[in-house]
């Protein structure tokens, strides 16, 4: 093996990564509002104009701040400070870097989320990342929003798990993302992917990666695994385990032998391209 193998964890950011969703924290107190309230009238909303939904979030976020709250780029990154992480974190990237080194595995963190990108950058994690694929607003020159950038749904996050497989950072990139590649000249196998996420709007993403070799794995907090469950009853994820990731916990053990496992296959593959080379 000449290079070490990349392994690719993936995760969603509301839910997983924190406790519940982003704009809780901070957004929607400013507003005067609850949580409750907030995202019944965005449902509504897209329900009534027939609105993709995370186009209706960004849309109100802007509508309801007008008058109540200054909205800016600056403003969003201070509210990400707010954001209550799961336990384990942020030790939990350096941690599995390093497990990864001792196995000869290069370990690569991404986030793919229907969430805020300057939110999740302002909780100071954004070095943790080889890339944030999130929504975000088009700002003028002042940092306040004045349209969609990118929206990311739930469908739409599968292009990412494409673009990490292929190695296209640049999201404007759209030829080579649709062009023909040969699995060999893809930058990270599927099958060296791990998908971490908490529910229903992650089951895109958890089927592509492990229709294609991946992992994934459903994370739940407190007792209630109900949700998960249905997820690992489906097929649609490999494993379901609290959203603790701290270093002596369940989810820790199986990413860390999940890593092993991937080592292994690779060891294997180049095992074979090795015999069949000497057969031809």
């Amino acid at each position: 093996m000449s290079e070490r193998p990349i392994v690719a964890l993936i995760y969603d950011f509301d839910k997983t990564l924190c406790t519940k969703d982003m704009q809780e924290y901070a957004f929607i107190p400013s507003l005067g509002m609850d949580s409750i309230t907030f995202w019944k009238e965005v449902n509504d909303f897209a329900s009534k104009n027939q609105m993709d939904p995370i186009l209706a979030y960004m849309f109100m976020m802007t509508k309801m701040a007008r008058g109540k709250v200054l909205l800016t780029k600056n403003v969003l990154r201070e509210q990400g400070k707010t954001v209550e992480l799961l336990p384990g974190i942020p030790e939990w990237f350096s941690k599995i870097r390093e497990f990864g080194e001792t196995e000869g595995v290069r370990i690569e963190h991404y986030i793919v989320s229907s969430g805020l990108t300057q939110i999740i950058l302002g909780t100071g994690l954004a070095d943790e990342f080889s890339g944030i694929y999130a929504s975000e607003f088009l700002y003028d020159e002042n940092g306040v929003p004045i349209w969609p950038g990118l929206a990311l749904n739930y469908t739409s996050k599968t292009q990412f798990i494409f673009r990490i497989n292929k190695g296209i950072r640049d999201i404007t990139e759209a030829k080579a993302l649709n062009s023909f590649t040969p699995q060999s000249e893809r930058r990270i196998p599927y099958r060296n992917m791990i998908y971490i996420g908490d529910g229903l709007t992650d089951v895109p993403c958890m089927k592509l990666v492990k229709l294609n070799g991946g992992r994934s794995i459903g994370v739940y907090q407190g007792d209630d695994d109900s949700q998960v469950c249905d997820l690992i009853r489906h097929d649609r994820v490999n494993y379901i385990t609290r959203a603790d990731y701290r270093f002596d916990q369940e989810l820790a053990s199986i990413v860390k032998k999940l890593i092993v496992s991937i080592k292994k296959e690779e060891e294997l593959e180049d095992i074979t391209k090795l015999h069949q080379s000497k057969a031809l």
